[in-house]
């Protein structure tokens, strides 16, 4: 196995595991609570480690070796869901412990966060980067449709079963990680501050334009948290239609992403990535206006579609635009800002419906993105010509990788 295969392997097991887990412990905690707000609980729990560890996660990962982090990473989760194999088998009445394990698990997940996606660089050649992050982003898209149908699947036959398949994946992976190359990193980068990822975002206006532009896009054009308001009121879908609603995005995205694994980006990627966004902002007005399931759905497939174009190229110049001794805190940054701006869009969108109405809600967010766009291109020219190639010296002494194998 190749690498790269070997990385690609590794970042699916993670995602798949992750998918899992979410499905099983949110309906172990309902089933035992019957209360709502558990829910709240259980999302929070992961949510605030990963934001209130990233700065430290992003320099450790630029001080240590990424393949020991990971590897931690993944055998702390493992351990976690065997633990949580032991509680599903007692059938306490207590959810106390699983908020514990669950706030564990988000602090291993901190860590692994910068950490895995700064080896990849290491993994294939500069120049087969962009399809090498399209393939590894269409693999995360996958895993995260299958996964919550598989975890529903294992959890009805046995729960216990279901941690014991998860805790082996992750166990598995943290094997598999010591084989991946890890580079030249330096212990000691020359700026060692925890905050040197924000700093360098702040000084490269390209980073810059790129972060923000995916914060406030997704902030405003997400309508994942209004899908059930369409699928009941609008579309009048039922359970089944919500589903395939929800699904529909990773399908556009996972598509796109294997259409560039394929073929890769080679020129104006700049451009191509602003039109995607616009791109994102238009399927999201067309899907707010429709009262047909069809048009919304193949809105929303376009959605995750034009949204992988963005991301492949922003996960790309991210990283190639980042010397290799700060990518684990610029990742750390980025991806704090990423979560945020996900999770601050869905209470955006929820606060926006409560006040005008879901369709009101999704038209702005749209129309919003395309203003954002628009905004973006006059103040940062930068985006209009940046080449999905590096601006970095190579590392000394920096192994060539194999060619990438899809």
């Amino acid at each position: 196995m190749t690498p790269f295969r070997r990385y690609v392997t590794i970042c699916a097991a993670d995602e798949l595991c992750s998918q899992i887990l979410s499905v099983a412990i949110a309906w172990q905690v309902y089933s035992t609570t019957h209360n709502p707000v558990s829910l709240a609980y259980v999302g929070l729990t992961q949510f605030f480690p990963n934001i209130a560890m990233a700065l430290f996660a992003g320099q450790a990962a630029d001080r240590f070796d990424r393949r020991k982090i990971t590897g931690l990473s993944l055998f702390v989760q493992a351990l976690c869901a065997a633990a949580l194999a032991g509680v599903s088998v007692t059938s306490a009445q207590s959810v106390g412990p699983v908020y514990l394990l669950l706030l564990v698990i988000g602090l291993a997940r901190a860590f692994s966060a910068p950490a895995l996606p700064s080896m990849l660089p290491h993994q294939v050649s500069t120049r087969e980067f962009p399809r090498a992050v399209a393939a590894t982003s269409s693999a995360h898209q996958i895993c995260s449709i299958a996964g919550p149908a598989l975890g529903g699947l294992l959890y009805t036959l046995s729960a216990p079963g279901l941690f014991a398949f998860v805790a082996a994946l992750y166990f598995f992976a943290a094997l598999a990680v010591r084989r991946l190359h890890a580079g030249t990193q330096t212990s000691h980068p020359s700026d060692g501050s925890v905050l040197a990822g924000v700093s360098h975002i702040r000084r490269n206006r390209l980073l810059l334009a790129l972060t923000s532009l995916d914060l406030f896009a997704v902030l405003l054009g997400g309508v994942t948290a209004l899908l059930p308001i369409y699928a009941k009121d609008i579309l009048a879908i039922g359970p089944a239609g919500l589903g395939c609603l929800r699904c529909a995005p990773g399908v556009g995205a996972a598509i796109i992403g294997l259409v560039l694994a394929k073929r890769g980006i080679e020129n104006g990627a700049g451009k191509l990535m602003l039109a995607s966004v616009a791109g994102f902002g238009l399927a999201t007005i067309i899907f707010a206006i429709s009262t047909n399931f069809w048009i919304s759905l193949i809105a929303l497939v376009s959605l995750g579609g034009f949204d992988m174009v963005s991301m492949v190229i922003r996960g790309t110049l991210v990283q190639i635009s980042t010397p290799d001794a700060m990518r684990g805190r610029v990742s750390a940054v980025n991806g704090a800002f990423i979560s945020a701006s996900s999770e601050l869009g869905q209470f955006e969108s929820g606060a926006t419906a409560a006040l005008f109405g879901a369709v009101p809600a999704a038209l702005l967010g749209g129309v919003g993105t395309l203003a954002i766009v628009a905004l973006w291109t006059w103040i940062f020219p930068e985006l209009h010509s940046c080449p999905l190639q590096p601006n970095v010296a190579p590392e000394p002494n920096h192994p060539k990788p194999a060619a990438m194998s899809l």
